[in-house]
């Protein structure tokens, strides 16, 4: 890590609160979070101490799953996502501060062993260019020191080719982001760029899990400008809107508020600054292809609008791509649609594409066919109502 002396005063700020919470415990650093204590047993005593964060996302992760946990401090989630994740998952933590890298650091073997096998890893970057591994940067600046402009040249060019060649987080190699109050650290100017970062490393399919801090009013520059204020996790947090417009523009859908704590966690002339957690899935890219398939929203709104601008209307077939309906059928929709699929499945292969400027409704000819003229009395077939 850089001194903190040649940072900006919010980094500055941050990279020193945070190393001296890494040795000694901050209480305003976090919000009071009830963990699994069944997760809890096997971490060491110094890292439960030193954890700040205001909500768990590791109750998102599933059994199996590759996860990134970004600003993952002294490695708390990490350890908890790796025994939810078993043997056959991967839990990889990025943080900046080298004293909360060497607390996490230094404790995953103890949690290793008791485990039986080693699935955590940590690496040391920006959650904004998680591209970048700063341990591969520190290495070539070692072998290469700047003191020239022609060796900031040879830097950038030496950044640009560690992204390219050894990508710290490869594109699509995860299962599920997570985060605990880190986000809000990021610098205004970068947060897009953080968004568009999650969204790369994440699979197809992936999801997010972000705890973070949100204001309910955009914060002024002056507020913004306070170091104490920024490194407390208050004055950079994302405007409760603008989060969930850069998740939007990033391409994620599915987007809910999952969390929402009624109570703030700090009130700053009269702004409120709460925890929430927002989760998101990436996955709604290809081609919009015809399959004959039609949604019905259950209800109970007359009508809704999905990311992609189909209005479903209460009750009415609507008719859908294949891609949209495969997404239907998945959280967090699945509980609001029925299915109905096409009498006579359209294998991949023959699916022309579909028109998505065409009438959303769907007429019940064109899944159950134009010759269909089956007739079946009651009681006969495989169901029967009474």
């Amino acid at each position: 890590m850089p001194p903190t002396s040649s940072l900006p005063n919010s980094e500055r700020a941050t990279a020193d609160r945070y190393s001296a919470a890494a040795l000694e415990r901050e209480a305003a650093l976090c919000c009071p979070v009830d963990y699994d204590p069944q997760y809890l047993e096997i971490i060491p005593a110094e890292v439960l101490e030193r954890d700040y964060g205001c909500g768990d996302p590791s109750r998102y992760v599933r059994e199996g799953d590759r996860v990134l946990d970004l600003g993952s401090g002294g490695g708390k989630i990490c350890f908890i996502a790796s025994q939810i994740v078993g043997p056959k998952g991967q839990v990889t933590g990025v943080d900046m501060n080298l004293d909360m890298l060497a607390l996490a650091r230094g404790s995953a073997p103890a949690v290793s062993q008791t485990l039986g096998y080693r699935n955590v890893e940590f690496k040391r970057g920006r959650i904004q260019d998680l591209a970048l591994d700063m341990d591969d940067l520190e290495r070539f600046l070692a072998e290469h020191p700047v003191q020239s402009v022609e060796h900031l040249d040879a830097l950038e060019d030496a950044k640009a080719q560690l992204r390219r060649d050894a990508t710290m987080i490869p594109d699509g190699s995860v299962d599920i982001v997570v985060s605990n109050c880190v986000l809000n650290l990021v610098r205004e100017e970068d947060k897009q760029q953080l968004i568009q970062e999650i969204y790369r490393v994440l699979d197809h399919g992936g999801r997010i899990a972000i705890s973070d801090i949100v204001s309910d009013e955009v914060v002024p520059a002056e507020l913004r400008a306070d170091p104490k204020l920024w490194s407390g996790c208050i004055s950079g947090a994302f405007y409760e809107l603008d989060l969930i417009q850069k998740l939007e523009d990033a391409g994620f859908y599915g987007i809910e508020i999952d969390k929402w704590e009624d109570e703030p966690f700090a009130v700053v002339e009269g702004i409120e600054f709460r925890s929430v957690t927002v989760t998101a899935r990436k996955g709604k890219e290809g081609s919009c292809l015809e399959a004959n398939q039609a949604v019905i929203y259950r209800g109970p709104w007359k009508e809704v609008v999905d990311d992609d601008g189909h209005t479903l209307k209460r009750g009415e077939r609507t008719a859908v791509c294949a891609k949209t309906y495969a997404i239907y059928h998945q959280a967090p929709y699945r509980d609001d649609f029925i299915a109905v699929p096409p009498r006579v499945h359209v294998p991949e292969d023959e699916r022309g594409e579909f028109d998505c400027c065409r009438d959303q409704v769907r007429d019940p000819r064109e899944t159950k066919g134009q010759d269909y003229r089956l007739t079946r009395e009651p009681g006969e077939g495989e169901s029967s109502c009474c």
